[in-house]
């Protein structure tokens, strides 16, 4: 670590640096974040799993997002996935009508998370996948990530960014547990780490 004087006319002091959590639950979380498919929709899935630190432990403050499109590929354009009552102004939740492609997700006090949400279609020559921003504790800044699904050997094999990535692609891949049911753990760091992107 270099300490510069702060007094000298070339030098700014570097501004202290501020993680992304813990969260304590106010505004960020809302009722309902994980039910993203309207209620019913036959193509409804459920992925979970668990965030975990460099040591494997659960982190049970973190908090996903996660994004996805119809099942025909195509992106949602539906405004808005709260709503509120108008004699109260308390939070009524989705309206398990439409489908807006995006939830938030708190971690569990065991760092587990779970959303429903519909089974993704494939754009463009990508497999289909869901997008994932983390936020956790000691993260200056959030991470994306990709969860695709298995079960087309060969769209998984053509995707660009699997391809690139090479043998760490399984930690972008979901694990299959039962008909409509996938577990896709996100470790921040050390030994099988997930891949993250960064957006330029």
């Amino acid at each position: 670590m270099t300490i510069t004087d702060p007094s000298a006319p070339d030098r700014v002091p570097p501004t202290p640096s501020h993680t992304v959590g813990p969260f304590y639950g106010y505004a960020l979380p809302f009722r309902g974040g994980e039910e993203i498919a309207p209620l019913g929709h036959p193509d409804t899935i459920t992925v979970h799993g668990y965030v975990l630190d460099g040591e494997g432990a659960p982190l049970p403050d973190a908090l996903i997002e996660l994004w996805g499109p119809r099942p025909d590929g195509t992106v949602p354009h539906v405004d808005g996935s709260r709503r509120r009552d108008p004699a109260t102004g308390g939070h009524l939740g989705r309206n398990g009508v439409e489908f807006t492609g995006w939830g938030r997700v708190q971690t569990d006090a065991d760092g587990h998370w779970y959303a429903r949400t519909l089974r993704p279609g494939a754009r463009g020559r990508n497999a289909p996948y869901l997008s994932v921003c983390v936020f956790a504790r000691g993260l200056l800044v959030h991470l994306f990530t990709r969860i695709y699904l298995p079960g087309d050997e060969a769209a998984l094999a053509a995707d660009p960014l699997l391809t690139r990535v090479g043998d760490r692609r399984d930690t972008l891949i979901a694990a299959e547990e039962a008909d409509g049911a996938y577990r896709f753990d996100i470790r921040l760091q050390g030994e099988g780490e997930t891949v993250f992107l960064e957006f330029e």
